[in-house]
């Protein structure tokens, strides 16, 4: 399998995205902003940083991008995307995602381990855990606030599109209905504010985040016929 992972000016998470693909053994390369051409690769990943200073709205320039078209592309072919924290917002500003990232409501960055709920582990980036299992995954953000009105969020109910929530009353950023990362109605496009990217050792302070990259894998290995055995 073959990942690519986004480079913006700005973007600071995209070395650990690499790292965490090298983890599990797969193939990844960095792929700059100005790419016109995804082709090649299997699963994408848009990391979090502050992508064109985060001028405007967190995500608003970068969904200009040229490489942006070229996602666009690869989410209507079914392939695997993940954004995560700034790539949650330029996923959103793209309209890949529904929904919007704005201002956490204590205005104030939030940079700490949190606890989240697997609220849909059917998914090909949750596969590897448990449904309702709360894992240990960190979150460093300022506008991690995920909004959207009321007939979205029913629709992101109705069709089990909440990915992960907060859980219990750990809420950060004072997202509704406590959420902390959803999926397209396909399934193969997932944004999250927390980084799951940061948590792929114990000594990073937690290995849950690990068991995203291996449900890619598992996912696009059972696509071919070969599913991991771990």
């Amino acid at each position: 399998m073959k990942f690519a992972v986004l480079v913006f000016p700005g973007s600071n998470c995209d070395i650990d995205c690499y790292k965490a693909v090298e983890a599990i053994g797969e193939q990844v390369d960095y792929v700059w902003h100005t790419a016109t051409d995804l082709s090649g690769y299997d699963a994408i990943l848009v990391p979090g940083g502050f992508s064109y200073g985060d001028y405007l709205r967190c995500g608003a320039i970068a969904q200009f991008a040229n490489v942006m078209n070229e996602v666009k592309k690869a989410a209507d072919e079914g392939k695997y995307i993940l954004g995560i924290c700034n790539g949650f917002q330029i996923l959103t500003e793209a309209n890949l995602l529904p929904g919007a990232l704005i201002r956490n409501t204590g205005l104030k960055f939030r940079c700490h381990g949190t606890p989240l709920e697997v609220v849909n582990s059917n998914t090909a980036f949750t596969n590897q855990y448990s449904q309702g299992e709360i894992i240990d995954i960190p979150i460093a953000h300022g506008e991690g606030n995920y909004f959207c009105d009321e007939e979205t969020l029913a629709e992101l109910k109705a069709n089990n599109q909440i990915v992960f929530r907060y859980a219990g009353e750990t809420n950060p950023n004072g997202s509704v209905d406590n959420i902390a990362g959803i999926s397209n109605k396909a399934g193969n496009v997932v944004g999250m504010m927390p980084h799951p990217e940061r948590a792929v050792s114990q000594i990073l302070g937690s290995e849950d985040g690990l068991r995203m990259f291996t449900s890619i894998l598992n996912a696009w290995r059972e696509q071919h016929g070969a599913a991991i055995n771990s």
